[in-house]
């Protein structure tokens, strides 16, 4: 695969390809592996891939990749089991692997092949290894945190997080005393995280953790030489951040150490340094100057874990070229122009180690994922001497530059997952939850498809049709007011209400033109006349805009005017929809119908002037005589009353209709309307006596009569009622039969006892809230 940086070309030829935001999950890959027979194989090398080394990979994670000086062999420590691997680059393929009690934090090729390694362990061990195994092991008082070798003196440098680097000399086979570096009064040191050792001249670095500084050691007297001091003034400002503690959280240790060396490497001339920092920074200086010469931002602010000269290279690499890698991105630039970059590759997955081979473009890295990737830079230098088919093979990786590696699975969010039926395989090995989804077995996913829906064939089907009878529905002529509405299948809604704007806009403009005309006169000069000509054009909006065509012809993206987002966004819209009133036609489905009446007419107009001849002499078209003409048909007279017909259809009449009611007087006509006051409806409820006669009568609101009479003796039958008897009380109504109705009994004066009142508390009494009986115990 190739990536194009600028005009660098950076090829991968192992792992996963620089610069894709996602990669191969791991459990894809950890599957395909075990499947390494028969024709399942063949299909499993997606064509565009090169895999210049075979089984370049770990279980896990890799650490640590180095190669031997020899050139013919590379080796790498990773996980999970913690184990190093060996590769013969010869073969192209791994030689051993061995595995280890402990996680590796750093090791070094003690040989020029791969026999002798030594290893510095999480667990506070140093091992050697050689060829036939595990040697020797020893521990050390601290966590060490980086690992060197002396070669004069047999001496292996361990860092740790303290002040002291420990001397294990492997020619006697025990510890010497340890170098203990001095620490200045403002700045304590936690720890050294890194060593190197300048190949011209022995002199030893070490970078500081606690304070930005590097301390340069002689082997020799096993004494400090020299100070150098990272400008943090300089550092702080161009990262923009400040230290900010946190009581209780933060001590002072941590946020001392939030500024240190991570990285040093010295180039072969043994003048130059290169000393990167936590905060993303690289810092170039010559060693005879405390200025540094060159300052690189790595852009992300995480701690650089590799810096690197490049040597060795083609002419087009030039001298002096820098490799910086944190764990995100990896930069090559030239010394010189440190602002611009040769070229940048973004690995797929955090970067732990970065290797170049020497003399040549080729780089190994290892990294947080299972592959471990391999790129190939031509520009940088050429291929190696086991690897000089590379060159051929590039032009061939340029075109083959898109590869799927997803052929078996199928990604399914978890809506369309419970629409198939399959939400209770969440959690279960057979789905693999990945971003915001699941990954789901393609077969699986097809059969589920199947029973949920066994029409989907048919369905798919009809839509296909239907689309290509739209299509050539849409090459018919047709007028149309405007050419952007023509196109509009679905939305038209949203279709009007862009028009409306439009012409909103275009009104506001013409006005505005106007006014300017009116100013200036009958003389208008040729800058007016431009903007005339702008005004003119057709403005761009979302139905002439090519980029959202789909938004009005594909009904997939069709407004949903029934869901709760809709109804959230337009509440009027969706009020009306569930009253059930009906919207008017839009602009749109008005010009669909004008144009298809328009086009009927114009093809049956044309049908009639083929199939008769010119009938001008017999006077109007409409008009015909069937005693003329007997056993023939008007056409045009048929046509001409269907139309008519269907627009009287259609013709909404302007009447209101009003329900049939029985008639009755004011008053109960008051109580059926909607519109009368409470006194009204209230007064036509009253009962209405006519006391002129003996008999009482009530009409109800309907239309009904009462009448109550009292029969009298005589047989006068319009004689009034005497309205007032002797003895007759007021307030008293006489029902007769020695029965009334109303009044109250004369008041009595009471006696003496009857005056006390109450003894005993009722037991049912009505509480103060009058609506509430509280029984009481008495």
């Amino acid at each position: 695969m190739v990536a194009v940086g600028g005009d660098v070309k950076v090829y991968t030829v192992n792992g996963a390809v620089a610069g894709s935001s996602s990669s191969i999950p791991d459990w894809i890959t950890r599957k395909r592996a075990t499947k390494t027979k028969g024709k399942r194989a063949l299909k499993e090398r997606e064509e565009g891939q090169v895999e210049l080394i075979q089984g370049f990979e770990f279980p896990e994670a890799s650490h640590k990749i180095r190669t031997t000086r020899d050139g013919h062999h590379a080796v790498a420590t990773g996980t999970y089991k913690p184990q190093m691997r060996v590769w013969d680059l010869d073969e192209l393929t791994m030689k051993f692997e061995r595995h280890t009690d402990a996680d590796n934090v750093d090791f070094i090729i003690l040989s020029d092949d791969w026999t002798k390694t030594i290893h510095l362990q999480n667990d506070r061990s140093v091992e050697l290894h050689t060829q036939g195994g595990f040697h020797y092991r020893t521990r050390i008082p601290r966590f060490g945190r980086s690992l060197a070798y002396h070669f004069p003196s047999c001496d292996a440098l361990v860092s740790a997080s303290c002040n002291e680097i420990y001397r294990l000399n492997l020619e006697q086979g025990r510890f010497l005393n340890p170098i203990v570096l001095d620490s200045s009064e403002d700045d304590s040191i936690l720890g050294v995280n890194c060593i190197d050792i300048n190949p011209a001249h022995q002199l030893l670095a070490f970078g500081i953790d606690g304070s930005p500084s590097v301390q340069f050691w002689d082997p020799r007297s096993r004494s400090r030489v020299g100070l150098l001091n990272l400008p943090k003034s300089r550092i702080s400002q161009s990262t923009g951040r400040s230290v900010v503690s946190l009581p209780g959280v933060d001590n002072e240790e941590s946020n001392s150490g939030s500024l240190a060396v991570t990285a040093i490497a010295s180039r072969s001339d043994g003048l130059s340094y290169a000393i990167a920092t936590s905060t993303g920074h690289t810092l170039l200086y010559d060693i005879r100057s405390p200025k540094p010469f060159a300052f690189k931002d790595q852009g992300y602010g995480l701690p650089i874990k590799n810096v690197s000269w490049m040597e060795g290279g083609s002419r087009m690499a030039g001298d002096g070229m820098v490799l910086t890698a944190d764990k995100k991105v990896v930069k090559i630039w030239d010394r010189n122009t440190p602002s611009s970059n040769f070229v940048s590759i973004t690995p797929a997955t955090d970067l732990n180690d970065i290797h170049h081979i020497p003399g040549s473009g080729l780089l190994l890295t290892a990294n947080e994922g299972i592959q471990m990737a391999t790129y190939y830079i031509p520009q940088l230098g050429p291929a190696p001497r086991w690897a000089t088919f590379l060159e051929n093979i590039t032009e061939e990786m340029e075109d083959q530059s898109t590869r799927n590696v997803y052929e078996d699975y199928k990604f399914i969010e978890r809506n369309e997952l419970q629409a198939l039926g399959l939400d209770h395989l969440i959690g279960t090995p057979v789905l693999k939850p990945y971003m915001h989804g699941y990954f789901l077995s393609l077969k699986l996913y097809d059969t589920a498809r199947v029973i949920a829906n066994p029409f989907a064939y048919a369905e798919h089907r009809e839509k296909l049709i239907k689309e290509r009878m739209d299509k050539l529905a849409d090459s018919r002529i047709r007028t149309r007011k405007d050419a952007a509405a023509a196109a509009v299948k679905v939305n038209k809604a949203l279709a009007q209400k862009i028009q409306k704007d439009a012409e909103k806009e275009k009104t506001k403009k013409e006005k505005k033109r106007a006014r300017k005309v009116k100013q200036a006169g009958e003389e208008v000069d040729d800058a007016m006349a431009v903007d005339d000509e702008l005004i003119d054009e057709q403005p761009v909006t979302l139905l002439n805009d090519p980029r959202f065509k789909e938004l009005f012809e594909n009904p997939e993206f069709a407004v949903d005017e029934y869901s709760r987002e809709f109804a959230l966004l337009n509440p009027s819209a969706a009020a009306q929809k569930r009253s059930g009133a009906e919207s008017a036609k839009t602009v749109v489905e008005e010009e669909e119908e004008e144009s298809h009446e328009s086009s009927s007419d114009g093809l049956s107009e044309s049908t009639e002037d083929e199939s008769s001849e010119d009938s001008s002499d017999a006077g109007e078209l409409t008009k015909f005589d069937p005693r003329t003409r007997p056993g023939q048909k008007n056409a045009r007279a048929e046509q001409q009353h269907a139309r008519t017909r269907e627009a009287n259809r259609r013709r909404t009449p302007n009447i209101k209709l009003v329900p049939l009611v029985p008639h009755v007087n004011a008053a109960v006509a008051k109580l059926g309307n909607k519109d009368a006051t409470f006194g009204q409806r209230l007064a036509s409820r009253q009962t209405t006596t006519d006391t002129g006669k003996s008999a009482d009568v009530k009409t109800s609101a309907v239309g009904g009569m009462e009448m109550s009479f009292i029969p009298s003796s005589s047989g006068t039958v319009d004689q009034p009622r005497p309205t007032k008897k002797k003895g007759a009380r007021k307030g008293v109504e006489l029902l007769g039969a020695t029965l009334e109705r109303g009044g109250e009994e004369p008041l009595k004066e009471l006696k003496e006892n009857e005056k006390r009142g109450r003894v005993h508390r009722r037991h049912g009494q009505r509480s103060g809230s009058k609506n509430t009986f509280r029984m009481l115990s008495g």
